[in-house]
């Protein structure tokens, strides 16, 4: 494989694993991070110990805090910050860019404020390159396992497929394996809703109240979550995939899982605030959860499990109420008519 330049934005656990990925396959990486005492930690003691303890990284990947120094010359960048920094990101990476770089992102989340995709932000703030050529990657990944060289299974997509076959070659290897999918909106929307799922599992785990209770939320959180993908124009068949159930079954059973574990402290009866303080990095499905709450609204779909997190996270809604009010709800069908005229029209 001919090696290439890879800039990776930002220095967290994910941005870290991604690293590493690319690092065993020859290439040079250049991890930018806000913080001097960060890079000099990378670069001389080969570790990032707040995000992966206990984990030695390759020689091959190099840090700094200079945007200029990490993104000037880079064949592709890899931008892995949080939602709520996403266009902040990116704006930084503007100036250094020449429009032919593979951008590919990782962040699963919808910005707070405008609702709109990750990949949205990065076509507004980076306007020089072609938005069908940005690339999203996601799937059951937790970072804890990809630095260890334990096997994953992950996708890319982008509206031309030529990008996210680049970004397949870029990335794929021995223990990573990548598929690709033409299918952005899907894959972003999978990747951000199944964090709102984990929180409900979690919750539900933290009350006592067993397997039965996870399952049940799994499987019609997945349910919520292909809802709200078709009305956002999703191919429903996404969702039965790496980006969407699998993603989904990773994320709610995993001890890696930030927002299995806020969820379960909650159940416990902690407070948000002290949830979030204890866990020291971001828990993208609180934002998600209030930022589904306005989609649904918007595209008047019906999400009961998202709108009790809501009413936990934002109202002041008790656990165990919340769990009681969606089991007692009206009777319904399982199989949705829409659903199923939908995969009828993406099959043809």
């Amino acid at each position: 494989m001919h090696q290439k330049k890879t800039a990776l934005l930002v220095a967290g656990s994910w941005g870290t694993a991604i690293a590493t990925v690319l690092a065993d396959n020859g290439h040079d990486v250049v991890i930018w991070t806000r913080r001097q005492d960060q890079a000099d930690e990378i670069n001389i003691n080969h570790t990032n110990a707040k995000y992966l303890p206990d984990v030695r990284l390759s020689e091959r990947i190099r840090a700094t805090s200079s945007m200029e120094e990490a993104v000037t010359g880079a064949d592709a960048v890899v931008l892995a910050a949080t939602s709520s920094s996403m266009r902040e990101v990116a704006a930084l990476v503007k100036p250094y860019l020449d429009e032919r770089t593979l951008i590919i992102h990782a962040t699963k989340g919808f910005e707070a404020e405008t609702l709109k995709q990750m990949t949205e932000v990065i076509a507004e703030e980076i306007p020089q390159t072609d938005r069908k050529r940005i690339v999203v990657l996601s799937g059951p990944s937790h970072a804890e396992e990809v630095v260890l060289r334990c096997p994953t299974t992950t996708v890319v997509a982008a509206e031309d497929v030529s990008a996210a076959e680049a970004a397949q070659d870029l990335l794929m290897n021995s223990y990573f394996r990548v598929y690709t999918n033409p299918d952005v909106t899907g894959v972003e929307v999978g990747g951000a809703l199944k964090n709102i799922i984990a929180l409900g599992v979690g919750m539900s785990d933290g009350l006592g109240f067993g397997d039965n209770a996870k399952a049940a939320l799994m499987t019609r959180g997945l349910t919520e979550i292909v809802r709200l993908g078709i009305a956002m124009g999703a191919n429903p068949l996404t969702f039965s995939g790496l980006a969407g159930l699998g993603d989904l079954i990773v994320t709610c059973t995993s001890k890696h899982s930030r927002n299995w574990r806020a969820g379960y402290m909650l159940g416990q009866g902690a407070s948000l605030t002290d949830v979030l303080d204890k866990m020291q990095m971001v828990v993208e499905g609180v934002k998600t959860t209030s930022a589904a709450s306005k989609l649904a609204e918007t595209y008047k779909v019906r999400m009961p499990i998202t709108n009790a997190l809501y009413g936990v996270l934002f109202a002041g809604k008790r656990p165990k109420e919340a769990v009681e009010e969606l089991m007692g709800r009206l009777k319904t069908h399982e199989i949705e008519e829409v659903a199923q005229n939908a995969a009828s029209n993406w099959l043809g």
